[in-house]
């Protein structure tokens, strides 16, 4: 497997607007590496520049350090699984794995026992023979990954690959894209805006904003912590608390409170709902407040409560009978009060 380093990529398909702007990343040797963000950020045509379908305007593409920016797609050991799968449906499960392996010069019982093993490897070994259109969806989606992972690619890139599939077919996919992954130690990069898929799978994500990198890191990273509230917001709901910020402390109208990270140039608290907890009067920190609405899912309750002037989204856990009006004191969980920019 390799490594991938990108060295300031520019690319624009209109003048003055760049798609990617002086993007640079690196992916570590057998990471499974997520790029995350909304329509439009960059991250398809970032993962078009990585399998030669698309040329930068500037900046350096390199796997494991050898710089391939100048290299047709079939020299570049990348295999590509697109999203619609782009399967032929006239040939075989079979012939549709071996087109890339003939292309790299394989034949006979090698051809054979690569394309065997590639399907074994996504549990499909006992559909070589039938046609694509007698596939289900899910079985269509393996077989994609099939064809890409048997040219054995130095890097394996998917685009959304799970996006046609219904949510009990994706949530079993993604850990058998896991598992094969983590198997063959094969270094891939994954493009989704589907922030659960990218939490759930990822060892490091980068989260792109008009064609930059807002935010880099590990999912518990960037989930727990982020640097900016663009990121914050686009992993998931988060509450923003203004007020006044001095000394590394956030002054509001219901509490002083300590903040976690540098507060130079933060303009507010940031914490995730469910590092707001429900608490007793007397504990550390709790502050009196009340619940303006509330909605009951079985295993989790969803509030609105009002602290002072200000309302906060609290998440609970099994949470016992509660309705508005109701008066609470909150804890805020200790570290998980964020200094936000």
């Amino acid at each position: 497997m390799a490594s991938v380093l990108l060295e300031n990529i520019c690319k624009s398909f209109v003048p003055g607007k760049p798609v990617l702007d002086d993007l640079s990343l690196d992916v570590k040797d057998g990471e499974l590496f997520f790029l995350l963000g909304p329509s439009g950020c960059g991250k398809s045509t970032l993962l078009r520049i990585l399998a030669g379908l698309e040329k930068q305007d500037s900046g350096k593409v390199k796997f494991d350090g050898v710089d391939i920016s100048s290299l047709p797609p079939e020299k570049r050991q990348a295999a590509m699984m697109f999203q619609n799968y782009a399967l032929w449906p006239h040939l075989t499960v079979f012939e549709n794995i071996a087109f890339g392996l003939r292309i790299l010069g394989k034949k006979g019982a090698a051809l054979k026992a690569e394309v065997m093993s590639a399907l074994e490897a996504v549990q499909l070994a006992d559909c070589a023979a039938r046609r694509v259109p007698s596939l289900s969806g899910g079985q269509q989606q393996r077989v994609a990954l099939a064809r890409a992972l048997a040219v054995r690619p130095a890097v394996l890139l998917l685009d959304e690959p799970l996006s046609n599939l219904d949510a009990r077919l994706r949530d079993s996919m993604r850990s058998e894209i896991v598992r094969i992954c983590r198997e063959r130690n094969q270094t891939a990069i994954y493009v989704t805006h589907d922030r659960q898929e990218a939490l759930s799978m990822a060892d490091r994500m980068a989260v792109l904003r008009s064609g930059r990198i807002s935010q880099c890191g590990t999912p518990r990273e960037l989930y727990d912590y982020p640097a900016n509230r663009f990121t914050g917001e686009f992993l998931g709901d988060i509450n923003f608390i203004e007020g006044k910020i001095s000394g590394g402390m956030l002054e509001t109208g219901f509490g002083r409170f300590p903040l976690s990270g540098s507060a130079e140039g933060a303009f507010a608290g940031a914490i995730r709902p469910e590092r707001i907890r429900f608490a007793d009067s007397d504990h550390p920190g709790a502050f009196a407040a009340e619940i303006v609405r509330g909605t009951f899912l079985g295993d989790s309750g969803e509030w609105i409560c009002r602290a002072g002037n200000v309302e906060l989204a609290v998440k609970e856990s099994a949470p016992p009978p509660r309705k508005a009006g109701e008066k609470v004191f909150l804890a805020f969980d200790d570290g998980f009060l964020l200094a936000m920019k």
